[in-house]
């Protein structure tokens, strides 16, 4: 069984516990070591709720980690890293630069030279970084990607996304919210809230779901609260390239929506639709014909679909297991390698994609700092 450490997720983190389930889900990692917290009190209550097996294996930084865990023979195999956005690079760079296979939470980096520098450094050495966009780890969005690809639907024309949540407008008193909190400093975050927290779930739907990759944006980017220094709705007109063109929702204040991840494709040939809010069904519309509502863990779909389920048709699925299907896919692949063997059939989000993902945010935001223009990603 590989081995990892975990970077940040110690008690009380939200984000933490889904990328601990994740990669345990299935046996696929044992937890042995961690820097999970900068007060060392709560980093041994953590290790010690966590049922760490080495108490010694606690760090009180990531640095200590990377040198201390590098150096051992049975060292990890793997860190995860799960704090705040403005932390990934320092602390990614510093693993991949000790030769330590490297999984992320998005984003990649706030900066786009950052993310660039990241995936040149890890193709340099031969790394895995593979970034944890979770929503892509559904079954059914395997079975979308096989089928297109397929051509069941033709040639794509156009793409519709969304995310759209309503945490922000619902934290607001008297049109205000309480900024104290990281994810509303631009130092922590980045040039954007609402396109980098949701916005990059979209564009990354896009690409695990399509194989298609945003070539230029025009993008109108509003804040609610007025107080905020930040955006937290967005609306983007996206050009694929080769005629194909794309709509993306992305937000913060969107009433009524409490997590509205949701994509459809229209081809020559048909159609396909999912959403998460009915995550285990994907809807199928061949041209002129009645919709086929296909569901997860039927014996009819795709292998690269049915070997993301773990219970048959019916049964239900849901985020935690999106989650572990992208730490299972990446833990596969690391194994194979270190085994001398190629994995041709397990995919996941890798560093590239996250580099995407910063340029995104970037064409996004001089996209609407210049009015409302198009602007090349």
């Amino acid at each position: 069984m590989l081995k990892f450490g975990m970077i940040g997720g110690g008690l009380g983190s939200y984000i933490g516990k889904f990328h601990r389930w994740g990669a345990m889900l299935d046996d696929s990692a044992e937890l042995v070591c961690g820097c999970f917290s900068r007060s060392m009190d709560k980093n041994r209550a953590t290790a010690e709720a966590y049922h760490l097996p080495d108490t010694s294996r606690v760090y009180a930084d990531f640095h200590e980690m990377a040198d201390k865990e590098s150096a051992r023979e049975d060292g990890i195999d793997f860190v995860s890293i799960m704090t705040a956005n403005d932390t990934h690079y320092e602390i990614a760079k510093c693993f991949l630069e000790h030769d330590i296979h490297v999984i992320c939470d998005k984003p990649l980096a706030l900066h786009t030279e950052e993310a660039e520098e990241l995936a040149r450094i890890a193709e340099e050495r031969g790394l895995l970084f593979g970034i944890t966009y979770s929503y892509t780890g559904y079954a059914l969005i395997r079975q979308a990607r096989e089928m297109i690809r397929a051509g069941v639907i033709g040639d794509i024309l156009h793409v519709r996304v969304q995310h759209p949540e309503d945490w922000v407008i619902s934290g607001a008193v008297d049109g205000k919210v309480d900024t104290s909190a990281w994810r509303f400093q631009p130092k922590k975050v980045g040039s954007s809230l609402c396109a980098n927290d949701l916005g990059t779930h979209a564009e990354q739907m896009v690409t695990q779901f399509t194989g298609l990759h945003v070539k230029r944006v025009l993008a109108m980017m509003d804040t609610y609260p007025r107080d905020l220094p930040l955006d937290t709705n967005v609306n983007v007109l996206m050009d694929f390239g080769g005629g194909v063109t794309g709509t993306l929702w992305a937000s913060q204040i969107a009433i009524g929506h409490e997590c509205d991840s949701g994509i459809y494709v229209i081809g020559t040939e048909g159609s396909l639709e999912w959403t998460a809010t009915d995550c285990d069904h994907l809807i199928y519309t061949p041209r002129s014909q009645p919709s086929q509502r296909l569901s997860a863990g039927a014996d009819y779909l795709l292998d690269a679909s049915t070997r993301l389920s773990r219970v048959g048709a019916g049964h239900n699925e849901g985020f935690i297991e999106a989650f572990s299907n992208i730490y299972r896919s990446f833990c596969n692949v690391l194994s194979d390698r270190k085994a001398g063997r190629e994995n041709t059939t397990d995919t996941f989000p890798t560093v590239e994609d996250g580099v995407l993902g910063v340029r995104f945010v970037d064409a996004c935001v001089r996209s609407h700092t210049a009015g409302g223009v198009w602007m090349d990603v």
